[in-house]
């Protein structure tokens, strides 16, 4: 599910007719486009900023999701075979979704995180739900590439409902995940996940964060709709992600970089625990700093708009 760019190059015809030219369409990776378009993630539209700042608290994963929505909508055979898993699995809500991804991420790009350390999160929502609405089941949907984990959560969790399909979690396994089954079952864990009423996941998972993307196109803001154990949001290929301190910031100890306000700082993750790591772009200084004491900052691109779309605001 590597995210990528079409670049459109014009090339001569190798072959008989070797003076006409055609255009040949190279689809590399989005990490290696040289030169990277302004308009790459995490930039959004100038002309749609400041009413995005105010409406939505992440405004950069709004725009993307509208391009997952509009790229990923079902055909009909899709929409059935969504409806019939829907009541072959019972879901409904409210319910949690939890995201669990090991085999090839563990040891490599994430670190293993046990059961316990997601059911703490679901529980806390579940608790957090409870004062605005009905409780009748403390549902979960699980999706998972370790087929082991639905029966351990079961015997560890009776308290809970656990919805999924431990024929998904085989098909998600190594030798398994370039088949047709497992590509399906990839389908129906995203859509199921961004059904739920909040995530709990690693967002070193782009299956995690594909749904958290689709979810925004369900709710007004569900920008803090999820609990990631690890990475922050991310687009795959994105260009810097940089924050704006709000707040001056004297080092308590060793680790922490100094911040004054204004200071732009390209942020290298959330540690969950009061403090994100970055590098301070003024002074060149990489570390530790209090997260309450920065803001995203938002970049944006003046994109190209269609004439028809200049008539119609012309006419509002």
């Amino acid at each position: 599910m590597q995210s990528q760019v079409c670049k459109v190059v014009e090339k001569s015809k190798v072959g008989e007719n070797n003076d006409q030219a055609v255009q040949v369409v190279e689809l590399p990776i989005v990490d290696s486009l040289h030169p990277r378009p302004p308009y790459l993630p995490l930039a959004i539209p100038e002309d749609l900023a400041e009413r995005l700042q105010r409406l939505h608290g992440d405004p950069s994963v709004w725009w993307v999701s509208q391009f997952v929505k509009y790229l990923i909508r079902p055909q009909a055979w899709l929409e059935k075979e969504i409806r019939e898993a829907t009541t072959k699995l019972g879901f409904k809500h409210p319910i949690i979704g939890v995201h669990v991804r090991r085999t090839d991420k563990v040891g490599t790009e994430a670190a293993f995180h046990p059961i316990e350390e997601y059911m703490l999160h679901v529980e806390d929502q579940f608790q957090s739900l409870a004062r605005r609405m009905h409780i009748d089941k403390k549902r979960v949907y699980l999706a998972t590439d370790d087929p082991s984990l639905l029966p351990e959560a079961k015997s560890k969790y009776p308290d809970y409902e656990f919805i999924s399909d431990n024929s998904i979690s085989w098909s998600a396994g190594l030798h398994n995940r370039y088949t047709e089954n497992s590509l399906r079952g990839v389908i129906l864990d995203i859509h199921f996940l961004s059904q739920t009423n909040f995530l709990v996941c690693t967002f070193s998972s782009q299956v995690c964060r594909v749904a958290y993307e689709i979810m925004q196109t369900l709710h007004p803001d569900a920008s803090s709709y999820f609990y990631s154990l690890d990475d922050i949001y991310y687009f795959g290929g994105q260009n810097a992600h940089n924050q704006v301190a709000i707040y001056g910031h004297e080092p308590h100890s060793q680790g922490e970089i100094v911040l004054e306000p204004g200071d732009v700082i390209g942020v290298a993750g959330n540690h969950w625990d009061g403090y994100s790591k970055g590098i301070n772009r003024k002074s060149g200084r990489t570390g530790l700093y209090p997260s309450y004491k920065v803001k995203e900052k938002i970049e944006t691109v003046k994109y190209p708009t269609y004439h028809e779309a200049d008539k119609l605001l012309k006419k509002q």
